[in-house]
């Protein structure tokens, strides 16, 4: 870059004129355009270019500070992160929003419609990858020395879209048009193993060793992405992996004609980071992603213990230096890779090198459900991973001895918390394997966290009490209200300062003011533009006329039968029936919008969206209801979705069984843009119901021990579906297809007959009765309006920055 260029950086706070000079620049010079042939996706670019450059500086200077500085640095690592667009949150992050915004208009566009030229990051598949993004952007707002690794799948999450009320997928090629926020660094470039077999041998000093022999290798490219902090100077990094082949093609092939067979090896290779970790019902897909999960861990691995030897000798301070945090079960395998690293590579011994791992290693966990705990065959780590099935033996067997001294002569106890499962096929539980070789283990929500001490991991609790802890979730302000809801936050700034945005407990300055009239109507304002904006949306996307001023009821998230979008539904047949039977009766017109997507393996949920549009189908052609109900799916649900549906919601759905959510994190964002939540006392609904207080919630259902007690007396659905009458006539009509004959017969089979495993037909009419009330609330806007703005002030635990402080401080042990 020019000394020119350099200089109109410097000033681009200030100055909208030099912000546009720089980005025609790009234009020109980068992309051989000028602003006359320019297309809008050329214009994104170029302002992508720009803003880049801008934080190209802080970038290099916040990595030199970490270095000086010798800092302990936080690893984090998850196979997803759902990081949606980057452009807007960058020029919010930087200030740079309005200078932009000029800018483009001198330039004769709009700056809205050309960041609709920027494809969503979808590199995860719900909230476990949304989280990760939001972590990162707390990390780099606290200054704080972090690092995100994950891989750079060429393929996100699937585009969905409905044909006939059918979800079908498509591959997300969100790489299509490159990516201007990254930068290529083949200078990281790491050989990945997979197959082989292990020998043993003697060195000089009479040691054996272990050498993992024979193997394939893949090579692991970095991918670097700038993580910009709010109004700070610091850039962190999230560093992607991609992989390409070792080799070029083979030329034996290649000289017989075979011109397919020469490059084989090579798209084999690189399959692994092609596409987000597949369902798991085929074998071959499980290979691959045992393969993603290694190539994740292996290269990152590398890559810290490099950074690491750059400063230090000696690896005795490596958890000193090194904090990584496990996001899920997925990258557990670390454990294993870093022993493989210290005793194999760095000639260890093994108690040192165990030592070291797990003072360095931390493991979050984010789910309760069994199905969701990974175990990995044995014969299949045996056959891709030779080396670390030793080592996980090896690690099993030094477990096994505490155990045993714990609970002495209990072969049970052996049994249940051995990481080698022997019950039909042996198995490696990737929980345990966590478990053992980390130091801080954590939930992530209060209840999931005790859930987790007392129930699913009780006997590792009482050998280890203070091992285990709880981190609350959270979301960041910056994205999630700054962002998304720019004149709900212009509000509040215009009260109480800017500040929030960084602590997010100053939101409780706000509290007088749900008696001021005049803000409470600003409120309502807003409120109602953001639900215009949502219909049009509606409107032009799915073809389904709405109306802003009934209450917008909201339930987004991914498809799954424990968060119970068909309860939802079924509700909703409920009150068109109402409707029906009494046209005349009052009734609070409601407009129920659903949007998520199902696993492409997943035949129930994708039955359940099926039911949804079918319902919709009907219910909003039917003129005798006219206007008092509308449904619709918004097909593609992705964070850019998202970030328009939350500030428009009235009633946010937080619905799942009781004892079956983790956390989640879309009740935080919708209660942070002042919709009500409708909830079971489930994962973060309970701390959002200590902060807000009960007359702020509705609440709802059975707690998580009363479905357990309900399952152990034997819990019989069809006794409740014969004696309510008014969910009998709901079941019935589902049963009669809403126009497709017998199709939604197994989601009535799931129901009555296989058990209600979360609990619908127990919690069905407690559901209906808490929608009466939120019905009768919403006819008073006034007390509506005051309760929406109580939820925004007494919803500040729920930042991410308070986690990841907490993260820092109790399992980082960050100064």
């Amino acid at each position: 870059m020019t000394e020119l260029a350099v200089t109109k950086l410097e000033h681009l706070k200030g100055d909208a004129e030099s912000l546009k000079e720089l980005i025609i620049d790009h234009l020109r010079y980068t992309l051989a355009k000028d602003r006359y042939s320019a297309t809008k996706r050329d214009l994104f670019h170029a302002i992508a270019y720009t803003i880049k450059d801008h934080m190209v500086g802080k970038w290099i200077q916040t990595q030199q500070q970490y270095y000086d500085a010798d800092a302990k640095r936080v690893y984090y690592l998850s196979m997803e992160f759902l990081i949606g667009r980057t452009l807007e949150n960058s020029l919010v992050n930087l200030g740079l929003l309005e200078n932009c915004r000029k800018a483009i208009h001198d330039l004769g566009f709009d700056l809205d419609l050309l960041m609709e030229m920027e494809a969503d990051a979808g590199l995860g598949n719900g909230g476990l990858g949304r989280l990760a993004a939001c972590f990162l952007d707390s990390m780099a707002t606290l200054g704080i020395p972090g690092y995100g690794y994950g891989i750079r799948y060429d393929y996100g999450i699937f585009t969905q879209t409905l044909h006939d009320g059918y979800q079908q997928e498509t591959p997300d090629n969100w790489l299509r048009y490159g990516n201007p926020w990254e930068i290529c660094r083949s200078q990281y470039l790491y050989p990945i193993k997979f197959y082989g077999r292990v020998t043993e041998y003697t060195d000089a000093r009479g040691n054996t060793h272990a050498k993992w022999v024979d193997a394939q290798e893949v090579m692991a490219m970095a991918y670097d992405t700038p993580v910009p902090g709010y109004n700070n100077e610091t850039v962190n990094t999230l560093r992607l992996w991609q992989a390409k082949s070792s080799r070029g093609f083979d030329l034996n092939y290649f000289n017989h004609g075979d011109y397919i067979r020469a490059v084989e090896d090579i798209a084999l290779n690189e399959n692994i980071s092609k596409v987000l970790y597949p369902n798991d019902n085929i074998f071959e897909g499980k290979e691959l992603r045992l393969k993603q999960e290694y190539f994740l861990v292996s290269a990152t691995i590398q890559d810290i213990i490099r950074r690491y030897n750059k400063g230090h000798i000696h690896l005795d301070s490596l958890p000193d230096k090194v904090a990584i945090q496990l996001n899920d079960t997925h990258p557990a395998l670390a454990i294993a890779e870093l022993m493989h690293i210290l005793i194999d590579r760095e000639e260890l011994n093994w108690e040192k090198a165990w030592h070291l791992t797990r003072e360095t290693f931390a493991y979050t966990n984010h789910t309760l459900l069994p199905e969701a705990m990974e175990r990995w065959p044995v014969h299949l780590l045996e056959k891709v991973l030779p080396r670390h099935l030793q080592i996980i033996y090896e690690i099993n067997e030094w477990w096994l001895a505490q155990v045993a001294s714990h609970f002495p002569g209990s072969v049970e106890m052996q049994r249940k918390l051995s990481i080698i499962e022997e019950d039909n096929e042996k198995r490696i539980n990737m929980a345990h394997l966590a478990i053992v070789g980390a130091h801080k283990v954590n939930g992530v929500s209060a209840l999931h966290s005790e859930l987790l001490k007392h129930q699913v991991f009780k006997p590792f609790c009482e050998i280890n009490p203070d091992k285990f802890t709880n981190k609350t979730n959270g979301i960041t302000p910056r994205r999630w209200l700054k962002l998304c809801n720019p004149s709900l936050a212009q509000l509040i700034t215009s009260r109480i300062g800017e500040d929030w945005v960084v602590n997010l407990d100053d939101l409780r300055r706000l509290i007088p003011y749900q008696d001021d009239a005049d803000f409470c109507s600003e409120w309502q304002k807003i409120k109602h533009q953001n639900k215009e904006h949502l219909s049009n949306l509606i409107l032009s996307e799915e073809k389904i006329q709405v109306d802003p001023h009934s209450m917008f009821d909201c339930q987004i998230k991914r498809m799954h039968e424990y968060k119970r979008q068909l309860l939802n539904i079924m509700r909703v047949i409920h009150d068109y029936r109402y409707l029906k039977d009494n046209p005349n009766a009052p009734f609070v017109p409601r407009t129920v919008l659903f949007s998520g997507k199902a696993a492409p393996g997943y035949l129930l949920a994708k039955l359940i969206i099926k039911l949804i549009t079918s319902v919709a189908d009907v219910v909003n052609h039917d003129r005798a209801i006219s206007d008092k109900l509308k449904v619709a799916f918004l097909e593609n649900y992705r964070v850019t979705l998202a970030q328009r549906i939350v500030p428009a919601a009235d009633l946010s759905e937080q619905i799942s069984t009781a004892g079956t959510e983790a956390s989640g994190t879309g009740n935080m964002k919708f209660a942070l843009n002042g919709a009500l939540t409708i909830g079971t006392l489930d994962g973060a609904n309970i701390e959002i119901l200590e902060e807000v207080g009960p007359e702020n919630i509705f609440i709802f259902g059975l707690k998580t021990e009363e479905v357990h007690a309900l399952k152990q007396k034997g819990y019989q659905p069809r006794d409740i579906y014969q004696q309510n009458q008014e969910l009998r006539q709901v079941i019935d009509m589902i049963q009669n297809g809403f126009g497709n004959d017998e199709l939604f017969h197994p989601l009535v089979h799931s129901l009555l007959d296989e058990g209600d495993q979360y609990c619908l037909l127990a919690d069905f009419a407690s559901y209906l009765d808490c929608q009466k009330k939120v019905s009768a609330l919403y006819t008073n806007q006034a007390e509506w309006t005051k309760k929406s703005i109580h939820n925004v002030a007494k919803v500040g635990k729920f930042s991410s920055d308070r986690t990841i402080k907490e993260y820092a401080e109790e399992i980082w042990r960050l100064d």
